[in-house]
């Protein structure tokens, strides 16, 4: 009985058969809201964009317990499905010396990150037609917020926007929500116009 359950094996494991291959691994599938855009609607802002329709704006009222530099705080809450945040602050210029604080800020808000992305790329914007300047920050590697950006006329507004999702932040899993993001934060930056 012992010989036969050897010759067995070795018949079976002798086989011109491919090893196996361990599956690659595999995140959540995630449905992506069709592309479509909507005016902003927030009459409390003195500019307006194409904002995704799958957004929600909510009127931003307290920041740390005190009310908001500006009324036009408001963040636009994504699809559930894409779990994630873009927070807008504007500010409203009244010297050339707030306007250079307001633009170092932004930029020691991006390098909050350096402690851990791994880059930072700046993408100079300028839409010379609609008085729209700025910089957009892509930020890899594990950051909190993988994306931030700030748009001015350089003489009487200033507006700041960053992405954070609700979740750990993992790059592998969240690439291709970001990338599917960022689209529509070019788009919010290609329409956005001063009133």
């Amino acid at each position: 009985m012992l010989m036969l359950v050897g010759l067995f094996l070795f018949h079976t494991g002798c086989g011109d058969d491919t090893p196996p291959v361990p599956k690659p691994r595999s995140y959540p599938r995630v449905d992506y809201p069709d592309r479509q855009y909507t005016a902003l609607g927030a009459d409390y802002c003195n500019f307006t964009f194409e904002r995704p329709a799958s957004t929600r704006l909510v009127q931003e009222t307290s920041y740390f317990d005190e009310a908001p530099a500006d009324p036009c705080w408001f963040n636009l809450k994504l699809a559930p499905q894409l779990n994630g945040t873009l927070h807008f602050s504007y500010y409203p210029i009244s010297s050339p010396e707030q306007w250079e604080e307001l633009r170092d800020e932004a930029f020691q808000l991006v390098g909050v990150h350096n402690q851990r992305a791994s880059d930072i790329q700046e993408i100079v914007i300028h839409r010379d037609s609609a008085r729209v300047h700025g910089v957009a920050f892509d930020i890899a590697g594990p950051a909190a917020s993988p994306f931030q950006f700030f748009l001015t006329d350089s003489t009487e507004h200033f507006l700041r926007g960053a992405l954070y999702f609700e979740t750990q932040p993992n790059p592998d899993s969240l690439g291709p929500v970001i990338a599917y993001v960022k689209d529509d934060i070019f788009r919010i930056v290609e329409t956005l116009e001063w009133e």
